[in-house]
This record gives C-alpha cells, structure tokens and sequence, in this order.
C-alpha cells in the first residue's frame, strides 16, 4: 500500500498505536507518582501519629506492570513502522537491489508470519482468560483478559506493519530504518 486512503489510515493507526502506548507510559507515571505521594504522607503523618497509617495505592504495582506490557505491546508496529526497532543490515545492505529487496520481502513475510503466530495465540490465551473469568492474585482483581487485550492488539498491529512493509518491499520500497549503520 503506496498511498491514498490506505496509507494514510496505515499511518494513522500506526501512530494511533504509539499514542496509546505513551499513554500507559504516562499511567505508569501517575500510579506510581500516587504511591510515592502517598508514602510521602503516611512517614509525614507517622511522625505526628507516632505509627504510620498504611496508606497505599491497592496494586499499584500489579497496575503499573499491566500498563507496562501494554505500552510495549502498542508500541511494536510504532516503532517499526518508524524504523526505530534494531535492524541488522551489515548483509542486506550489502546485496545488489535485487537480491535486496528478496531478502527484505522474505523477512518482513517471516516476522508476519512470527507475529501472526503469536497475535492468535495471545488471542486464544485472552479468549480463554475471558471464559474461565481468570483473575489476578493482588490485592484489586484485575480480570486477566484485560491486560491481555493489549498484548493481542499490539502483536495484531505488529502483523500488519510486517505484512505492510513485505509489499512495499516487493513493490521495490524500503524497510523503515533509523539510517544509522547497524
């Protein structure tokens, strides 16, 4: 996909996708800004009490490493997309056009048919979370299938920037790359 409409969308939802994982960057941010706030209380308060009250965010690190997952997770098609993912090119950009452009065409169809792998395997692991109404051990139940959402979507988009960048590969484009020598 070259252009028009579906570039345009292609791109939209690649950077749709990395907001969403500065986004849980950011929650990470808050819930743990919350808890250190809160500590910070409950030793100031501890001095006036002479005991400290237990204040503390329920699962704040269960939270935290949910919103962690999920950020990587929606950041894969991202930053491949924008060539930020390591790239080892010392032998690919050493190939004539031709042959380069076989070898990049075959790797973006292996790591598609990888990420394909993996997105429904997460999806049927998600499915099966769902159905069995798995929940997490802390101290707030979080439903697993939750995190696990983002896992899916994440590896789905992550199939489609790979299946994306095989055909402009095969139509004689090229990878993203940062243009640095890897």
């Amino acid at each position: 996909m070259t252009g028009g409409w579906a570039r345009r969308t292609l791109d939209r939802l690649y950077a749709g996708s990395g907001v969403v994982a500065a986004a849980f960057l950011v929650a990470i941010f808050a819930v743990v800004l919350a808890q250190v706030v809160l500590n910070t209380l409950d030793a100031a308060l501890s001095v006036v009490t002479g005991a400290p009250l237990g204040l503390l965010l329920p699962s704040y690190a269960e939270f935290a490493g949910y919103f962690l997952a999920a950020s990587t997770f929606f950041a894969l098609a991202y930053t491949f997309r924008s060539g930020s993912h390591i790239r080892v090119t010392l032998l690919v950009r050493n190939l004539p056009p031709g042959a380069r452009r076989v070898a990049e065409v075959w790797c973006c169809a292996a790591g598609a048919v990888l990420a394909g792998i993996a997105t429904l395997t997460a999806g049927r692991l998600t499915w099966e979370s769902w159905s069995y109404g798995d929940v997490s051990y802390g101290l707030v139940p979080i439903p697993i299938f939750l995190p696990q959402i983002a896992m899916t979507v994440g590896l789905g988009l992550l199939t489609i920037a790979f299946v994306d960048s095989g055909l402009a590969a095969a139509r004689g484009g090229t990878l993203p790359s940062d243009g640095e020598d890897d």
